[in-house]
Formats: C-alpha cells, sequence, structure tokens
C-alpha cells in the first residue's frame, strides 16, 4: 500500500523559511518592536509554511508543537527537520523507538504537519544496507523526505529504492553536497541554503525566475511543492522567500483558475 497517496489537485504550494526566530529579523521582517512571542503569528501572516529546523538540535514537546499550531491560521503548513539523534548518532540504525517518540510529539501539529525532513550527516556515505530498513520502518500518511549531505548517495539505486517507499529526494544547495536534479518522490522539497550554499547572501533575479520555472512546471504536474530557504541572515531569506512566492504564482495562475 503506498505510504502517501498523490494529493487531490490543486496540490500544496508551500515556500517559506527555516524557522521564523532569528534576531537579524528585528526591523528587517518583524516590526521593530513586536516582541519575539509574537513572531511566529506575525511570520504567519506573510507566507503559509515553515520548515521547524530547532528540533533537529532538541525535539520540542507535544506542548510547544499544540502551541505552534494554535498560533497559526488553518491551512498553514509546518515542515519538521528530524532530530539528529536519529540521524547523526543513531545514523538509521534501530530506527522504531527514535521515530516513535518524534511522531508522538508531532502528532500534536494535528492536520499542519507536513512533511518531516530527514538530514543525514556529511560524514554518512552510501549505505544502502542501512537505508532500506530505515525507510520501510517510516510512518504511512506522512510526506518524508531525505537531505543527504554526502553526494556518494546520489545514484540511481538510491533514487528508486525512495521512488518504492514514496520518499522524496531533498534538492539543495549545500556547498559540497548540493543536488539540483532530479526530482525523486512523489512531491517536491528543496531547501536553499544562500547562493554561496553557506547560509548567507541573496539570490539573483535569475536564479529565483529560473526555479519558479522548474517549481511550477511541477506543480502543474499534480506535485505538491514545499521550498525553504535558509539563508536567514539579514531577513534576506524571507525577501527571496517572497519573491519565489510571486514568481511562481504567476506561473501556475491559469492552471490554479481552471482547476477552481
Amino acid at each position: 500500500m503506498p505510504r502517501h497517496k498523490p494529493p487531490p489537485r490543486p496540490p500544496r504550494l508551500c515556500i517559506g523559511c527555516s524557522g521564523w526566530s532569528y534576531k537579524s529579523w528585528r526591523g528587517r521582517f518583524y516590526a521593530a518592536d513586536l516582541p519575539a512571542s509574537e513572531w511566529l503569528p506575525s511570520y504567519a501572516q506573510r507566507f503559509t509554511t515553515v520548515e521547524i529546523n530547532n528540533s533537529f538540535y532538541r525535539l520540542p514537546d507535544a506542548n510547544t508543537f499544540a502551541a505552534w499550531r494554535a498560533q497559526t491560521p488553518p491551512g498553514f503548513v509546518f515542515a519538521v527537520k528530524a532530530s539528529r539523534f536519529l540521524t547523526h548518532m543513531k545514523q538509521l540504525r534501530d530506527p522504531a523507538e527514535p521515530l516513535e517518540r518524534l511522531f508522538s510529539r508531532l502528532r500534536s501539529l494535528g492536520r499542519k504537519l507536513g512533511p518531516v525532513l530527514y538530514q543525514l550527516p556529511g560524514r554518512l556515505g552510501l549505505d544502502l544496507q542501512r537505508l532500506e530498513p530505515f525507510l520501510a520502518a517510516l510512518p504511512p500518511r506522512v510526506q518524508h523526505v531525505i537531505e543527504f549531505r554526502n553526494p556518494s548517495w546520489y545514484v540511481d539505486a538510491v533514487f528508486e529504492s525512495l521512488e518504492r517507499h514514496h520518499v522524496a529526494l531533498c534538492l539543495h544547495d549545500k556547498d559540497g553536497s548540493a543536488v539540483l536534479e532530479p526530482f525523486v518522490g512523489p512531491f517536491v522539497y528543496v531547501r536553499f541554503h544562500g547562493p554561496s550554499g553557506r547560509y548567507y547572501g541573496s539570490y539573483s533575479a535569475e536564479v529565483l525566475s529560473e526555479w519558479a520555472d522548474r517549481l511550477s512546471n511541477q506543480w502543474q504536474r499534480g506535485r505538491d511543492v514545499y521550498a525553504y530557504f535558509n539563508n536567514d541572515a539579514e531577513a534576506e531569506a524571507t525577501r527571496n522567500a517572497l519573491t519565489l512566492q510571486q514568481r511562481v504564482e504567476e506561473r501556475i495562475a491559469p492552471a490554479a483558475a481552471r482547476s477552481q
């Protein structure tokens, strides 16, 4: 039985940032006098999605996830980065207990839970015997996506395994392990780590237009699209995400109108 059925049309278009709580955003994206406790509701007025990144370092409890759910409007989507205990310490081995702990907390997000991201460490190279049992252990009815940080994983055997288990390949531009194609899995997931691949700087209009073409094409093929900007310094991520959102919407507007 498929782990995740194709979404009803129109598919999701979710473009946002990797987190919302950055001091450098005060006075740039948030009002200078806005309390930090109000940043998430303010963020959710401009974006329909966010990638929770701090869960990689310390997994929040269920009440925290529930509070975030309550602070966002209907239809808002949280992508969540899995704990490094599972990906970096256990390195995918014996995943049952870490996965149960993770999802026992994520259930508090309810229908606002989007994809769950598993980012592997750069030191972990290609190992299909390690990957296959992990993919098989992932819970059904959830969108799962893997970000590899070692280029040895970018081979057909891995892509075929991801397809077989209905897991997406995370496309990203991290320096040293970037992968910009192919689109693998039942949905699209892209992480933008900055034009240098090192979490800072602003993307050019040309690059954003190229991605708008690619993402709108995938959306029109019926695939959910998720894209998150991680170049958070000086609020560059917010500006780039809003630009990409606008450009994708311009391209899909005719198809979106026909589907209504």
